[in-house]
C-alpha cells in the first residue's frame, strides 16, 4: 500500500534522512523505532509532504505522492495523528470531528461520530467540551477519531502514547488493536517496545537518517542488544 524507497530530505543544509526505504501492505501493522532525533517525524512530514524529500520515491496506492501538498496527499487515503496531537482548541469535541468528516471513496459504512465515540467512550461524554479542555489522553484520542473521521486507507501515528498515563496509554493501544482487527493499515511510531511488539506485524530501526534494522515482532523481541544499542532499553 505504501512503499517509501531511499528518502532524503534535509532542513535547509542540514540532511535529516541518507536513503531511508520502508513499506507497510495492507492490513498491516509497522512501525519506525528509535531514539529521539533520529528521523522518525521528518520522515512522517516528508510522506505528508510538509517537509518535502529532496530525493526519493513514495507510492501510496500504486500513485507516486512526492511533491503533492499535505491536502492532496491526505485526500489520496492518509490520515495524520500528528506528533503533540494539535487538537482545535477552541472545537467542541464534535466540531473537532466534523471539521475533517469526508467520504471520498464512498465506502458502504464510513466513519461517523457513533463509531468514534464506541472507540472512545471518553468522548461521547465530552463531545460539548472544548479541545484545550480535555486531558492529554482525550486529546489524543480526539486526534486518533479526527483522522478517522477522513476515513483513510493508510492511519499514521506520531508518538501515539507519549507523555500519556499508564492507564490511558492502554486504552490507546486497545483501540489500535481494534482498528487492525478491522482491517486498518497503520504506521506507527512509538517508545514502548514490549506493546509495539505484540500489536505491530513488523518493524524499522532508525539511527541518525537511516534504516539501521528491519525485521517481524519475534525477532525484535529475541534481540535484547539490539533494543539497548538503538532503542535505549
Amino acid at each position: 500500500m505504501l512503499e517509501v524507497k531511499d528518502l532524503q530530505t534535509a532542513y535547509g543544509r542540514s540532511q535529516v534522512l541518507f536513503g531511508i526505504s520502508f513499506a507497510v501492505a495492507q492490513s498491516e501493522v509497522v512501525t519506525l523505532l528509535g531514539r529521539n532525533g533520529m528521523g522518525k517525524t521528518t520522515t512522517v512530514r516528508s510522506i505528508m509532504g510538509m517537509t518535502p524529500p529532496r530525493d526519493g520515491s513514495i507510492i501510496f496506492d500504486k500513485r507516486e505522492l512526492t511533491g503533492l501538498p499535505s491536502y492532496r496527499i491526505a485526500q489520496a487515503g492518509i490520515g495524520l495523528v500528528p506528533e503533540g496531537r494539535q487538537v482545535f482548541p477552541n472545537l467542541t469535541v464534535r466540531e473537532n470531528l466534523l471539521a475533517t468528516a469526508a467520504n471520498r471513496r464512498n465506502i458502504s459504512q464510513p466513519w461517523t461520530l457513533e463509531k468514534i465515540f464506541s472507540l472512545f467512550p471518553n468522548l461521547k461524554y465530552r463531545k460539548s467540551n472544548l479541545g484545550n479542555q480535555l486531558s492529554g489522553g482525550e486529546q489524543q484520542m480526539l486526534a486518533i477519531g479526527r483522522a478517522l473521521m477522513t476515513n483513510p486507507r493508510l492511519l499514521i501515528l506520531d508518538e501515539a502514547t507519549e507523555g500519556l498515563a499508564p492507564l490511558v496509554r492502554a486504552k490507546i493501544y486497545a483501540s489500535i488493536e481494534r482498528l487492525k482487527a478491522a482491517g486498518m493499515a497503520i504506521l506507527l511510531i512509538d517508545k514502548d517496545v514490549r506493546a509495539l511488539s505484540r500489536i505491530a506485524d513488523r518493524h524499522y530501526v532508525l539511527e541518525k537518517g537511516r534504516v539501521v534494522w528491519s525485521g517481524n515482532s519475534a525477532e525484535l523481541s529475541e534481540n535484547p542488544d539490539l533494543q539497548h544499542r538503538y532503542l535505549g532499553v
